[in-house]
């Protein structure tokens, strides 16, 4: 059996650097608030958050008033947020963040999270911004909380709030020591007029250094309903009277219904049959039935089909299929051209990355349920007020008439931004005038859900006569432009993002083009260090002014044994490393693996991962999100790779699309890196980056072979 070594360390940073965050503003109604709440007090504020996320850029701008904070009679607080927990921890880490600014402890904490009619619009939980946007937003509106109840109890006692201490929820004045509690300072009739006014903008955050919640491993506060399964996810809802509900798909990508016979399933007892344009969907008392009733009209459907290429060729269609025109223009610097020119030594490589699925292990679901008019859905979205959105715009109902909730659901990884079940089952319940519940299926997940971009990236590099790097043109076609710029310092650069036609559906996943534009990156950087006759770790050092970068590379380094464990090398055996950065954090990864030449198998052994992303606000889980983003990195890196051809998925589950098992979990090293001399960054999507690099470069280090492709076990294959 293979043993499975998860260490961690957090490490104390003593560099420091200024790094401003986006802003913006959140509109809410207030509607159903206090009557859904119960008695007690209102405590609102805006935070620039959801603009921000939605406006990328936009400024920094004052707090004004909207729903956050609620005190409860009984001293228990309820803090809202419209951010989904989807198992990475931003249920315990939103707690932690209100009840530091607000002086509680956790369990008097309640979070009530993505409910499109009772919480803030927070933007979608995606991008890493629940860190840098959020867990602020929830600060400012707890601490602006904490003051106004401060002042309040100051005005009552006719004290300057200085003089009085907020803890555990009570305000002590720190000389007659007189108390008054949250609880009964909301019972007060004059904070419905305190609450009017503006709330400053310089409502005091506490500092890092004096944090006592903040910073510390607090565990999900729904813990125990996980484990044991009260927990109820997207797929677990039930409602009475509900019907399940089954869809027609096409065969194949491009297919339009041209005709269908629906007179098999209208004759079956309590089957409900909705035929709109392209949507067929049925609904019966039983996910059974509603099957067979799919299975009776899906044979007498006619399609027109449309070509499609295969993912044999893809990489040479997306090229051909890229876009030209004044988009596609490069950012330069310098004049690459000529340095190449005049460069000793030019390479030039071609990278291809495969379309792969981000797999979540709760599959699409919702349940949508209409009464007197109004739509109520639980699905498993990012996004419940943009699901809103989508839905009120698809059904052509008022903003009034919809309502999305979102229980913490099993995973989305970038993959759930669209509410297509959601849709379905609205669809279907108002046909019904019953609850419906639609579950996808894992091959409906694996084929109609959005992809990962494949990528084809193409790399030039030119090195002076001292074996420095002087010129770097680096083409993506395809991912986006995520972590496309390169970090290093090179005097020429030309750097292009460019689209292309792509066949399947693409869209977000974990730490988007960064996953791609880093690994073409960093296998070239050691393709160039190997040309320089330099050792890939000094190589990388030499081009570096990234001071964040340069820590967290010469902690793996150090950690790992860089210098002793490359002289240890075999054909057998190899290590290799990488670094990057991207959504303002910084990551470096050292591996090793082991080949096995006549099964052309690569076997990761080891990976050693630093990571930093400014001050750390819950250590356990961003240990847990390192790890689960190298163990996630792996199956892209080595194996996952959607197939199809004529606009089908020919691997559409997992006994034909490999993600890791247990036994390909290599010993995991971690090292945090706590950098508290800047804001907090998000740390769920960044530590992917590095991993498949790091592998390809072992590899090399071993066989001599450049793994241009990924997945990588299949470039290997081929060549051995």
């Amino acid at each position: 059996m293979t043993e499975q070594i998860f260490t961690k360390e957090i490490i104390e940073s003593r560099y420091s650097e200024s790094i401003n965050g986006p802003g913006g503003q959140v509109k809410l109604s207030r509607r159903s608030f206090v009557q859904l709440l119960g008695t007690g007090l209102l405590i609102t504020v805006t935070q620039g958050v959801s603009l921000g996320q939605r406006s990328r850029g936009s400024s920094g701008r004052s707090i004004t008033v909207a729903a956050r904070v609620h005190i409860n009679s009984d001293g228990t607080i309820d803090v809202m947020t419209g951010k989904v927990e989807e198992g990475q921890g931003s249920r315990a880490q939103l707690t932690q963040a209100a009840a530091e600014e607000l002086r509680v402890d956790v369990d008097k904490i309640h979070l009530l999270m993505s409910d499109s009619d009772l919480t803030p619009d927070d933007g979608r939980t995606a991008g890493s911004r629940t860190t840098p946007s959020t867990v602020p937003a929830v600060r400012q509106g707890a601490a602006t909380a904490r003051e106004l109840l401060t002042r309040l109890a100051g005005t009552q006692w006719n004290l300057k709030p200085e003089t009085l201490d907020v803890r555990d929820g009570t305000i002590t004045h720190k000389t007659t020591r007189k108390k008054l509690t949250y609880a009964d300072l909301a019972k007060s009739k004059d904070v419905a007029v305190l609450f009017k006014n503006p709330v400053s903008s310089e409502a005091a955050l506490t500092p890092v250094e004096k944090w006592q919640t903040m910073g510390t491993s607090v565990p999900r506060p729904n813990n125990r309903d996980i484990v044991t399964g009260a927990h109820r996810y997207p797929s677990d809802i039930v409602q009475p009277n509900m019907l399940y509900g089954k869809i027609l798909r096409p065969p194949s990508y491009g297919a339009t219904l041209e005709s269908i016979d629906l007179s098999k399933a209208k004759s079956m007892k309590d089957v409900v049959v909705v035929h709109d344009g392209q949507f067929v969907g049925l609904a019966a008392p039983s996910s059974f039935r509603a099957a067979q009733a799919l299975e009776a009209v899906a044979g007498t459907a006619t399609w027109k089909t449309v070509p499609q290429p295969s993912s044999r060729e893809i990489f040479s269609y997306l090229k051909e299929h890229a876009s030209t025109g004044d988009r596609s223009r490069p950012r330069t610097k310098g004049s690459t051209d000529e340095a190449l020119a005049n460069a000793e030594k030019v390479l030039s490589e071609t990278y291809n990355v495969a379309y792969i699925q981000h797999t979540p292990m709760e599959p699409r679901a919702a349940v949508a349920e209409w009464n007197d008019g109004k739509l109520t859905v639980w699905a498993g979205v990012d996004g419940p007020h943009q699901v809103k959105g989508d839905l009120v715009r698809a059904l052509g109902v008022s903003s009034e008439q919809v309502r999305v909730i979102v229980p913490d659901m099993g995973s989305g990884f970038g993959g759930k931004h669209s509410g297509e079940a959601a849709e379905e089952a609205a669809r279907l319940a108002k046909a019904a005038g019953r609850p419906v519940s639609v579950r996808w299926t894992r091959a409906e997940e694996f084929t109609w859900a959005y992809f990962r971009p494949a990528a084809v990236i193409e790399c030039k590099g030119g090195l002076d006569n001292k074996g420095s790097l002087i010129a770097w043109d680096f083409t993506s076609i395809n991912p986006g432009s995520s972590a496309i710029d390169t970090p290093y310092n090179i005097a020429n650069t030309k750097i292009l993002s460019a689209g292309s036609d792509s066949p399947l559906r693409q869209g977000a996943y974990r730490c988007l083009a960064a996953t791609a534009n880093n690994f073409a990156r960093e296998s070239f950087m050691d393709e160039l260090a190997a040309a320089a006759g330099t050792d890939p770790l000094a190589f990388r050092l030499a081009h570096l002014d990234n001071e964040r970068i340069r820590t967290v590379l010469e902690t793996v380094a150090r950690h790992f044994d860089w210098p002793g464990r490359k002289k240890k090398v075999t054909p057998e055996t190899g290590v290799g490393l990488a670094c990057g950065t991207e959504k303002n954090s910084v990551v470096a990864a050292c591996v090793e693996v082991g080949i096995d030449r006549k099964r052309g198998e690569i076997k990761v052994h080891e990976v050693c991962e630093a990571f930093e992303c400014g001050p750390i606000q819950n250590p356990a889980n961003l240990t847990s999100q390192v790890q689960g983003c190298i163990i996630m990195g792996l199956g892209g890196a080595l194996r996952e790779a959607m197939e199809f051809e004529n606009g089908k998925i020919l691997n559409a589950g997992f006994a034909g699309y490999l993600v890791p098992r247990f036994k390909d979990v290599p010993k995991i090293d971690v090292h945090l890196i706590n950098n508290t001399n800047i804001p907090s960054a998000g740390g769920g999507e960044t530590p992917i980056i590095a991993i498949a690099p790091a592998i390809g470069n072992a590899v090399f280090a071993a066989t001599g072979i450049r793994l241009r492709s990924m997945p990588m076990i299949n470039a290997l294959r081929s060549q051995l």
